[in-house]
């Protein structure tokens, strides 16, 4: 049996204009332009997108089509959609349930006060006070706990069954593992000895942070600290909120590129009542247009965070328009992810901040050993999520003994106190964990690879950005991240350019 690529065509179209109105009903909600979120229409109105017929269409590509084959690629991509379009369909009352609560919800102090659940985060970044930090989180545990993480449960619940249910493999992580092209237990594999070849590392930088700007020690730090602790604010006054956007397209500028993709790229910088705390990248249609959405709390985190957040909108706003659907919309996450990472490690080169912000050269040694530390606690943080996740998923834990566990495991990573509320909170979707690692793993081969091609500094020669358009941005999500690093730099993913790199800032 051959597969006719032209069969799928229709399929595609429909699959493209369901995102694109998924796509901007998602942003008008979590951008603070509308209330709540109506997914159950659109689903409704394009079932014919991911209905019987098409599955059965898609099934039957994928299993005409001969592994290591472009249209192997192309029907593993579709099927793995059209999957998750009928779990979505079948959960999409309990997002929008969730996207409500976590839209409308407030905690209640002590004193009366009255925080929103969404500015939490934010609030407790900026509350230099530990006491007062605990006594919101404090409040939001025991709020998550009671609405919340039962919501979260039962999503995860019904999603890891229905998943596992697929007809696919015989479980959830065999599964994703068989859709996606992912091995899951060669990157735990890895997770597991970076923790321990830079836990002495970890055991030498933590204390010393946590005494120098809290004035605590590892024993009595929580997860209500970790944004406080990040938010470096000593440094606050090189990054002023009126130059950000300025400088940050400057930068791409000078890259040869264009900072909005030839204004396909719409920046959302602004405070807005009802805007998502957490910055994000909507791509409503690709690659015409795209949005670009944060809300600034203050200081550097924010110019990381529009850094991150432009690697993705170029990325998509420069894909080719003659890409099949599947190259633009889908595939793996970790290669647009590594694009982020790309851009807002820019915060974590001397060279780049002397020229950009407002840092003075004799505190960028200082910085740079703060973005190590927080470089190599976002790593742990991740490697232990991962860990947790596969326990999560893969269903030999119970549900009861997931929360002890989920404490236990990123407090072996961190060395922080976390909830055992958020065990369920704290779970990205899809191992979205595994796609972050390996972008990480990916952005730093990139590098090395930009720096052998266009020097130290070639997030200024203009000869880089129309390079990084046409062999990265240009190509969508055609490939995996391991066989985009093997094209561009030749070499496999792993940990080790990472750990050179926070040895190197960390002096």
């Amino acid at each position: 049996m051959t597969w006719d690529n032209g069969a799928l065509e229709p399929m595609r179209a429909r699959a493209e204009t369901f995102l694109e109105e998924m796509s901007r009903e998602v942003h008008g909600a979590l951008a603070g332009f509308k209330t709540g979120v109506d997914l159950q229409p659109i689903y409704a109105r394009h079932a014919e997108a991911y209905g019987d017929e098409t599955l059965e269409t898609v099934r039957a590509a994928y299993d005409a089509a001969r592994p290591g084959t472009d249209d192997h690629r192309s029907a593993r991509m579709l099927l793995e959609w059209t999957i998750d379009s009928r779990i979505g369909r079948e959960l999409a009352p309990l997002d929008e349930r969730d996207l409500a609560w976590e839209a409308t919800a407030t905690i209640t102090l002590p004193d009366g006060t009255v925080e929103p659940y969404q500015r939490a985060a934010i609030t407790m970044a900026n509350t230099a006070e530990a006491a007062e930090r605990r006594v919101l989180d404090d409040a939001r545990a025991t709020l998550v706990a009671a609405e919340l993480a039962p919501l979260k449960q039962e999503k995860l619940d019904r999603e890891r069954d229905r998943f596992a249910s697929a007809g696919v493999a015989t479980n959830y992580i065999d599964t994703f593992e068989t859709l996606s092209g992912l091995s899951l237990g060669g990157l735990r594999d890895q997770c597991k000895a970076f923790l321990s070849d830079t836990q002495g590392m970890w055991d030498d930088v933590l204390p010393r942070f946590l005494k120098e700007r809290l004035k605590l020690t590892v024993s009595e730090a929580t997860r209500a600290d970790v944004g406080a602790l990040m938010r470096a604010r000593e440094f606050d006054g090189a990054f002023p909120a009126d130059a950000m956007e300025r400088e940050v397209r400057r930068h791409v500028a000078d890259m040869g590129a264009s900072p909005d993709a030839g204004g396909r790229v719409k920046y959302d910088t602004g405070e807005r009542e009802g805007k998502r705390s957490r910055a994000f990248c909507a791509p409503v249609r690709i690659p015409e247009e795209v949005h670009l959405v944060i809300r600034p709390h203050g200081g550097q985190n924010d110019w990381m965070t529009l850094l991150h957040e432009l690697g993705h909108a170029l990325h998509f706003g420069n894909a080719e328009r003659s890409l099949p659907f599947e190259y633009r919309w889908l595939g793996d996450n970790s290669v647009t992810e590594s694009y982020a990472m790309l851009f807002d490690h820019r915060l974590k080169n001397g060279g780049w901040l002397r020229r950009y912000t407002g840092l003075e050269k004799a505190n960028v040694g200082e910085y740079l050993r703060s973005a190590g530390f927080e470089e190599l606690h976002f790593l742990r943080r991740y490697c232990g999520k991962l860990i947790y996740e596969m326990e999560l998923y893969g269903g030999g834990v119970s549900w009861s003994a997931l929360p002890d566990l989920y404490v236990e495991t990123l407090g072996e990573a961190t060395d922080f106190q976390y909830r055992t509320a958020d065990a369920f909170v704290d779970v990205d979707p899809r191992f979205y964990s595994a796609r972050y690692l390996r972008a990480w793993q990916l952005q730093a081969l990139l590098d090395e690879t930009l720096t052998e091609r266009f020097n130290d500094d070639w997030w200024r020669n203009p000869s880089a950005g129309p390079w990084m358009v046409g062999e990265l941005f240009g190509h969508g999500q055609r490939e995996l991240a391991d066989e985009q690093a093997t094209r561009v730099s030749g070499k496999t993913l792993g940990f080790a350019p990472l750990v050179r790199s926070i040895e190197r800032m960390l002096g």
